[in-house]
């Protein structure tokens, strides 16, 4: 999403921003569309799931998805295609139009994302972000902070690796896809898998990311890319969503199984994975 948005936002003057509704998840933060407007955007970035992009005003637009938002552009060249403005829709929540002529749409049907304004200069202090882990595709992910973190761990290494205060942003499709490549079961307490074997997991873990990043992510329900168009990465999977379906490791003869841990689905080959 932060590539999508890169070529139309980066160094693009905000001339105006209009708030829908008065909230998502929680409270949008008071006059936010008057602290937008007039407004350039001198960096997007992107921390664990959060997409962040710094104002020439000493302030910091947060940006979190949830399970159902979209950023989508409208009114610019985006790739190879000129997207004209849309109609608007019920779930346009917030809309941000450029100097260049772009619009870029916050769209949440079920409205569990969220945007927030805040400091530049104390960012990391923010609730949201200060105890964030390092991130999967940086430098201080490597296999001795991994190692580390999981020694003595009595939780389930699926679990762990969701733990964003371990390592941000690994999101369920992308951890249960890790685990099935490194051959390790989602149920095997994190404390209990010998340090080669996490550690292998450090650039499986960064393969998975890569591959999915290139695909434009993973369209389930309500994901699209800043550009509309849908991601490919579930084209791919191994074994998200792929319950009773044959395991694609030549000669196993298993099929995938679905435990649900902590609420969320983990799918697994009990005979590849242990």
């Amino acid at each position: 999403m932060r590539r999508g948005l890169l070529p139309v936002l980066e160094g693009a003057r905000i001339a105006k921003a209009a708030v829908n509704r008065p909230d998502l998840r929680w409270p949008f933060p008071e006059n936010m569309a008057e602290r937008l407007t007039g407004a350039t955007v001198t960096a997007l970035r992107r921390r664990s799931k959060y997409i962040l992009a710094d104002l020439d005003t000493g302030e910091t637009l947060l940006i979190h998805l949830g399970m159902s938002g979209r950023m989508l552009i409208s009114g610019n060249q985006v790739g190879q295609f000129h997207h004209a403005h849309p109609a608007p829709e019920k779930h346009d929540h917030v809309v941000i139009e450029t100097d260049e002529g772009a619009r870029i749409i916050f769209n949440d049907a079920r409205r569990f994302g969220a945007m927030d304004l805040l400091e530049t200069a104390t960012q990391n202090a923010h609730w949201l972000i200060r105890d964030l882990g390092p991130e999967p595709l940086g430098n201080a992910f490597h296999e001795t902070h991994l190692i580390a973190a999981f020694k003595g761990k009595r939780s389930p290494v699926k679990s762990a690796l969701l733990d964003q205060r371990i390592v941000a942003g690994l999101g369920n499709i992308y951890v249960c896809e890790a685990l099935w490549r490194a051959g390790i079961s989602p149920l095997r307490h994190a404390g209990r898998i010998g340090a080669p074997r996490v550690a292998a997991l450090v650039p499986i873990i960064r393969d998975v990311l890569a591959e999915a990043i290139e695909a434009g992510g993973s369209s389930l329900r309500d994901h699209r890319q800043a550009n509309g168009e849908l991601g490919y990465f579930q084209h791919t999977f191994r074994v998200y969503g792929r319950e009773g379906e044959a395991c694609q490791t030549p000669e196993c003869a298993e099929k995938i199984r679905r435990k649900v841990q902590s609420g969320r689905s983990s799918f697994y080959c009990p005979a590849c994975q242990r």
